[in-house]
C-alpha cells in the first residue's frame, strides 16, 4: 500500500472481503500502535513507579480512543461526502473499508513514533502521503469519476488528517477534566 497505492488498492479491490477490514487489518493496526506507544512511554520514562505505568497507559489509551474513534467517525464522514457530493449510493461497509486501508500512513507513523517520539516532525511531515493514497482509492476502490475525484481527495484527506488529532485532543481535555 505504502510503496504502490495504485498496485495495493487494486488488489485490495479484487482480494479484500469488505465485511472483515476492521478485524483484519485496522484493530490489529491500531493495536500495535498502543502497544507501540506503551513501550515508548515504558523506555521514556522508566518502570520505576507506579505513575510510569498509569502514564504509559494512560498514552496508550489516548491512541487506542483517537485511532477508533477517528477510524469511525471518518469513515461515517466519507460516507455522507460519497453520499452528498458524489451522489453515489449510501455503503457505510465500503467508507470503512476506504478509510482504514487510507489510515495505513497514521497507523505506521503512530507505531514509529510511539516508540521514537523525537522523529514527531518528520511524521507531521510525512502524513500527507495520505493525499496520495486517498487519490489513487478514490479511483480504484470508490470508482469515482475524473470530475469529481480531486473534490473527494481533498475532503477526505482533510477528514483523514484532521480526525486522529482532533479526537486525541477532545480525550486529553476530557482525561485532565476528570482527573
Amino acid at each position: 500500500m505504502i510503496s504502490n497505492p495504485a498496485k495495493g488498492w487494486e488488489e485490495i479491490r479484487l482480494r479484500s472481503n469488505i465485511r472483515e477490514v476492521s478485524f483484519e487489518y485496522v484493530y490489529p493496526m491500531i493495536g500495535c500502535s498502543a502497544l507501540a506507544v506503551f513501550i515508548g512511554s515504558i523506555f521514556e520514562r522508566g518502570w520505576g513507579s507506579a505513575e510510569d505505568y498509569q502514564y504509559a497507559m494512560m498514552q496508550c489509551a489516548g491512541v487506542v480512543v483517537s485511532l477508533f474513534g477517528a477510524y469511525f467517525l471518518s469513515s461515517y464522514l466519507i460516507n455522507r461526502v460519497r453520499i452528498r457530493v458524489l451522489e453515489q449510493r449510501d455503503d457505510i461497509q465500503l467508507s470503512q473499508q476506504f478509510a482504514g486501508y487510507s489510515m495505513t500512513v497514521t497507523f505506521l507513523l503512530q507505531i514509529l513514533t510511539g516508540i521514537l517520539p523525537d522523529l514527531g516532525i518528520i511524521s507531521m511531515m510525512l502524513q500527507f502521503y495520505i493525499v496520495y493514497l486517498v487519490w489513487e482509492g478514490s479511483e480504484k476502490l470508490l470508482d469515482v469519476k475524473e470530475d469529481k475525484r480531486t473534490v473527494l481527495t481533498l475532503m477526505a484527506s482533510v477528514i483523514l488528517l484532521v480526525c486522529p488529532p482532533l479526537i486525541r485532543f477532545v480525550f486529553d481535555k476530557l482525561n485532565i477534566f476528570l482527573n
